[in-house]
């Protein structure tokens, strides 16, 4: 006869942990220390109970949307494509916020909420999850997909962005064929990675041009237009101010806009100013915003495709998608005075 599949309290006592401590390892809780957790799972895994902890969920029509922040239209494009892809699949969608831009990534409370709902899935978006934090999305079941991701994602986690050293490259590239030879560039967070690809094109085309990047022309901001008023006031400053300014999101050019309007100088006359994402305002602002199109909505329903491919238990084709940007040519650039 068959030996039975050890009971939870049976496990617990082969592990010296109470049945509490195991129930939480098979759920995918935090507060379970490191060796504890690796002892727990070993035996869990030696009794067969490592199938029954992963087994596919009957989806509950449910997903998480997580943003970095969600005060912004850039947020807006995101939800929207996201939300489209998710309605034709009878799907609905929790929205929530990081807040915490420092850490850029979501808190425990958010964790305990998704574990209460059992979403389906979760796309994460500016942000990151810590290395437990996936654990316990992985022991629940529930699959991620990243947009724009903060940092370098794991091989297996699905991404998708967008081509941003080529966006910064086109935009660069655009005013020094105008005749600008000082640019400068507000840029976002340092540690982002779509913010340091702009930043590695713009950094490429004034090299292939044979111009230098002066000292404090790269500045570095949070992508909004609170920063990029702040950093353009830095930049108007200095001994010898830029008389173009590349602006890492739509946002940040708005912010350069007011100061330079403040000071007098006027766009492109006197300074002008590229910026990236081509949000809906871009082409209502005074003058027109010329700007790098990322496609944004595009962006969110490959991502939430991708992510019904693994809800559905398949695989995405890929786990790597990066679609093309391009210069949209408005107003806000022209040769420059001198």
């Amino acid at each position: 006869m068959a030996k039975s599949r050890p009971t939870l309290a049976e496990i617990a006592g082969e592990a010296g942990v109470s049945v509490s401590t195991v129930s939480k390892v098979i759920n995918g809780h935090l507060d379970v220390a490191a060796e504890t957790r690796r002892q727990v799972e070993r035996l869990l895994e030696q009794h067969r109970y490592q199938q029954r902890r992963h087994r596919k969920r009957r989806p509950v029509g449910l997903i998480d949307l997580v943003f970095l922040d969600l005060g912004s239209p850039w947020a807006m494009e995101i939800l929207t494509g996201v939300e489209e892809v998710a309605h034709d699949a009878g799907f609905g969608v929790v929205v929530s916020a990081v807040h915490d831009r420092k850490r850029s990534r979501p808190g425990r409370r958010w964790l305990d909420n998704i574990q209460d709902r059992r979403s389906d899935g979760v796309v994460l978006v500016l942000s990151e999850l810590s290395p437990q934090q996936q654990d316990q999305l992985d022991a629940l079941g529930i699959p991620v997909v990243l947009v724009d991701p903060v940092g370098d994602p794991a091989r297996e986690t699905p991404a998708v962005g967008a081509a941003n050293w080529d966006g910064g490259l086109t935009a660069t590239e655009h005013l020094i064929g105008l005749g600008h030879r000082r640019v400068a560039m507000l840029a976002g967070p340092p540690d982002v990675m779509c913010s340091r690809a702009r930043v590695d094109g713009y950094r490429s085309a004034m090299r292939d041009a044979g111009l230098p990047v002066l000292d404090g022309y790269v500045t570095h901001g949070d992508f909004l237009a609170g920063t990029g008023k702040e950093l353009t006031e830095v930049l108007l400053d200095l001994p010898e101010p830029p008389t173009a300014i590349f602006a890492g999101s739509d946002q940040m050019a708005r912010g350069a806009y007011e100061v330079l309007y403040e000071r007098g100088l006027r766009v492109p006359d006197d300074v002008s100013v590229v910026g990236f994402d081509d949000l809906p305002e871009a082409r209502w602002a005074t003058p027109p915003l010329t700007t790098v199109r990322q496609p944004l909505r595009d962006m969110a329903q490959m991502a939430t495709r991708m992510l019904f491919d693994l809800v559905n238990g398949g695989e995405p084709e890929t786990t790597r998608m990066e679609l093309a940007t391009r210069l949209v040519r408005r107003d806000s650039t022209a040769p420059p005075k001198e």
